[in-house]
């Protein structure tokens, strides 16, 4: 068996493509996604906030003072229209970003002109901040012309705060922020977790059996004095080893960047966060992938041994990716909680434990059951692997 693994593992060493899955990816994937992510997402709300928005404006003559505002400022363009232009048509052609129809009746003094009604005619489809830059505008308005009112009326400041608001609902969360935020952060952190440990293991499988028959190596190996058993064991603690590297590089990735991004960016709720999360949680998050990553082994190879090449296996092997993302998703859905069954459901229970590691809410008795559910599946799936090595229909097929 050791020495079937020794073998491997020293073939795996030797494929540059394996080794970038293994451990380039999940080195540059954090960065690459979270640091992505906030980068083009900055510059999306940067560009939106900043860009010159073309604009017109009907009945500006009933409201002088807010079509003067839009006219002042540098943010606005006005473009000529007519009253009975098709606004829509206006805005899909990009003649305009928007069109603001002012009431007829507008007036400082809204006790006697009664409510405005103001109409925003714009493609609010995307990412464009239209409505929040002209409320912007209007709200200021709307301000002064209820403080108007209040005056005119002898209505106190604190009797204005009453009126407008008679009851206030306060909000009190029992939640600290690493609660909060693990909720956010934890639910997508298995995920990506599964995903590369998937991928890490799938390489190497799909080498380690298929890509032997292929070559014609795998009879000079099966008529070898090892037993059939071992050869099988070997090869799965290649696949296994392969994919728990590359558990063990993403958690260690996870935490290192998070550091990176706390100090080196100032980043202070990033550095808080993650000085909450103590070195046993990420010690257990990758002990949880360790039987995972054997599940994921054990079928990759079963698959392998099955296909009678490279590319078919990589055929068979594709879809699977989705059977690992649904018991990731299905953690995410509302009242699934890691108690009762559902410590029990394998996958899903190992997502919804990172999430309460990342919450700091971890029952940790619930890893009994965790870690024997996806144990028992690993060796009976690796039972099978053994048994499906044996078959020669299996193997010349």
């Amino acid at each position: 068996m050791w020495l079937v693994f020794s073998k491997e593992i020293k073939e795996l060493l030797r494929d540059r493509k394996t080794l970038f899955f293994m451990i380039a990816l999940p080195i540059l994937v954090f960065p690459l996604i979270f640091g992505g992510m906030a980068y083009f997402t900055t510059q999306a709300f940067a560009k939106a906030e900043n860009k010159v928005l073309k604009y017109g404006v009907v009945n500006s003559q009933y409201s002088a003072q807010i079509s003067a505002e839009f006219s002042a400022s540098e943010l606005f363009e006005q473009v000529n229209i007519d009253a009975n232009d098709d606004y829509a048509e206006l805005i899909k052609n990009d003649r305009v970003d928007f069109v603001i129809v002012l009431p007829d009746n507008d007036g400082a003094d809204i006790l006697t002109s009664g409510q405005l009604a103001i109409n925003l005619y714009l493609n609010d489809a995307g990412l464009n901040l239209i409505y929040n830059r002209v409320n912007s505008i209007i709200e200021k308005y709307a301000i002064q012309y209820q403080q108007a009112a209040f005056a005119h009326l002898n209505v106190s400041p604190d009797q204005q705060v009453a009126l407008l608001k008679p009851i206030v609902l306060s909000k009190v969360s029992t939640a600290d922020q690493r609660e909060s935020w693990g909720e956010k952060i934890g639910g997508m952190l298995p995920y990506l977790l599964f995903i590369l440990c998937f991928q890490g293991a799938m390489f190497p499988a799909t080498d380690i059996a298929a890509g032997e028959k292929e070559r014609g190596t795998l009879e000079t190996l099966l008529i070898s004095p090892i037993d059939r058993t071992k050869i099988v064991l070997g090869k799965f603690l290649t696949i296994a080893c392969a994919g728990a590297t590359t558990a063990l590089i993403t958690v260690l990735s996870m935490a290192i960047w998070g550091l990176v991004l706390s100090r080196g960016f100032a980043m202070q709720f990033v550095a808080d966060f993650m000085s909450q999360i103590g070195v046993l949680d990420f010690v257990l998050m990758f002990l949880m992938l360790i039987p995972l990553v054997a599940i994921f082994a054990s079928v990759l190879l079963s698959i392998s041994i099955y296909a009678r090449s490279f590319k078919e296996a990589q055929s068979y092997m594709g879809p699977l990716v989705i059977m690992v993302i649904i018991p990731v998703m299905v953690a995410l859905l509302p009242g699934v909680e890691l108690k009762g069954g559902w410590a029990w459901v394998p996958l899903t229970n190992v997502a919804l434990a990172m999430k309460e590691l990342v919450k700091g809410t971890m029952d940790y008795f619930q890893l009994i059951a965790i870690f024997g559910s996806t144990a028992l599946i690993a060796l009976l799936l690796l039972g099978f692997c053994v048994y499906w090595f044996k078959q020669e229909k299996v193997l010349f097929r």
